[in-house]
């Protein structure tokens, strides 16, 4: 009987065992830990990682050569960088927002065509740092940890094929009046604004391959041709209310420049001369809205409004006597009153824009690639620059021999590039390096304070985890293209 009554105990104990047992997969789900998320919410987190803040904690404009920091403590103006990082944590994220949207939509939902600019956006922002980059064998987890690298020239065909798709998709969902967007910081899930923003962006990423416009694959004339000539197909940015701009408020994103900052560094930085002695130079009323006159031109008698009284220093100039000439009140601040006042700040931070948008089209009809007026869009780009800052009369500036367009010529092009610097004072993130390594212009100063040998640099080193985790095709890429990972070297896209 014992026997029996412990066998009966036993069966019990293994049915029961039985019904709970569980796959493999699902006791590698942690129950405490969500396993799916809105794609709003990953839409959100994925639009945050593309943000590229207005004074970028003061690098990306020093390297721009906007403004200078002329106190150690805070750094240097040294073009001594290194490493960058890839954006595949992002990009996993782009993934797994197209998978969780799928679910809930379908294939052919908004989140999917942002997906493709998403895909595009940040594969050309990982080439534009380091040329080469591993892109089609990425995102494959443990089916792939050493993905090879594809050549630029390879990733730049795939984000331009992707952003075709994105416009594609962006239409099949407006048509159908689909609202499901969630979760935009940019443009209030606006299909018909991001619309607008994909093919603003495709023209910039066909302005990066200028050196590279007549290679037949990347099609860089017919598809900007394509894209101006087909307006119902391919929506641009139409005015300065299209603009992508990320928005501050005074509590949980306020300005970077912002009243708890003054006293700690509203003297620490000054103007750079290659800004600032380029609006000068102009006669530029945008000199009077984004610097304060040196003191010591003040002191000696010159008014606030007067062009002479501002004045930038060179990016080369020694720390040491960058830092006794601003203390000495010989050089220009930014502009104390209009960038420390509030926490919302002047203005939005642009991230592609108008006025960017105005001068690469003037750009590409000045080098041939379409037929049209370059010294209407040229001057459409500056009055829109002009209007950002509230400048809203600019006839006599345009009237002024300096400014007005040369024509379609080595001069015109040279004024377009140097209004487009302009234009991106505090906004579109690395775009005017990007463009200065590109062109040349504005030509940027170098000595004793930028080091590097007083060289500009070209790029950026790889991730140093590549080094160790993806070593073979690492040298490969790097052999390939510099030798060395140097940051001085010169990728594909600048040859």
């Amino acid at each position: 009987m014992k026997f029996i009554k412990y066998l009966s105990i036993i069966t019990v104990l293994a049915l029961a065992s039985a019904g709970c047992e569980k796959s493999y997969d699902d006791l590698q789900i942690n129950p405490n830990q969500p396993s799916s998320a809105p794609p709003s919410l990953i839409f959100q987190g994925v639009l945050n990682d593309m943000f590229d803040n207005c004074w970028n904690d003061n690098i990306v404009m020093r390297y721009s050569q906007y403004h200078l920091c002329n106190f150690n403590y805070y750094g240097n103006n040294e073009y001594n960088w290194t490493t960058s990082n890839f954006d595949f944590y992002t990009l996993n994220n782009v993934a797994k927002m197209e998978e969780e949207a799928e679910k809930l939509a379908g294939a052919d939902n908004p989140y999917a065509a942002m997906g493709k600019f998403f895909r595009a956006y940040f594969a050309v922002r990982m080439s534009l740092k380091f040329g080469d980059i591993p892109f089609s064998q990425s995102l494959q987890g443990l089916e792939n940890t050493t993905p090879t690298y594809d050549s630029q020239r390879e990733v730049f065909i795939a984000a331009l094929n992707m952003l075709e798709e994105a416009n594609s998709l962006l239409a099949a969902n407006i048509a159908k009046s689909d609202n499901s967007l969630q979760g935009d910081i940019y443009l209030n899930n606006d299909l018909v604004q991001w619309q607008k923003v994909v093919n603003t962006y495709l023209l910039r990423v066909l302005i990066h391959l200028s050196k590279h416009a007549d290679d037949s694959d990347l099609n860089v004339k017919g598809r900007f041709a394509e894209v101006l000539n087909n307006p119902s197909k391919y929506p641009i940015m139409e005015s300065l209310a299209d603009n992508m701009v990320y928005t501050y408020n005074s509590s949980t994103n306020p300005y970077p420049t912002n009243p708890g900052n003054v006293g700690f560094d509203t003297k620490r930085y000054n103007h750079s001369d290659t800004y600032l002695g380029t609006l000068v130079d102009l006669k530029d009323p945008r000199t009077f809205v984004v610097a304060d006159p040196a003191e010591a031109k003040i002191a000696q008698g010159l008014s606030p409004t007067d062009f002479a009284a501002y004045v930038g220093a060179p990016a080369g100039e020694g720390l040491d006597d960058m830092t006794f000439k601003m203390g000495n009140g010989e050089y220009s601040a930014i502009n104390q009153v209009r960038y420390y006042s509030t926490f919302a700040g002047p203005e939005p931070c642009i991230q592609i824009g108008y006025a960017e948008l105005c001068f690469n089209i003037a750009e590409a009809i000045n080098r041939g690639w379409v037929s049209g007026n370059a010294a209407d869009w040229y001057n459409k780009g500056i009055t829109a620059s002009m209007n950002f800052y509230g400048i809203t009369d600019v006839t006599a500036y345009l009237a002024q021999p300096a400014v007005t367009y040369k024509g379609d010529n080595a001069d015109g092009l040279n004024q377009i590039l140097t209004q487009k610097y302009l234009a991106f004072f505090q906004n579109s993130g690395w775009e005017a390096f990007y463009n200065q390594r590109r062109t040349g212009v504005p030509t940027f100063n170098v000595g004793e304070g930028t080091g590097n040998g007083e060289r500009i640099p070209k790029r950026f080193q790889y991730p140093a985890s590549e080094r160790t985790t993806n070593k073979a095709n690492y040298n490969e890429a790097v052999s390939r293209q510099y030798g060395d990972d140097d940051i001085n070297m010169e990728m594909w896209l600048l040859k």
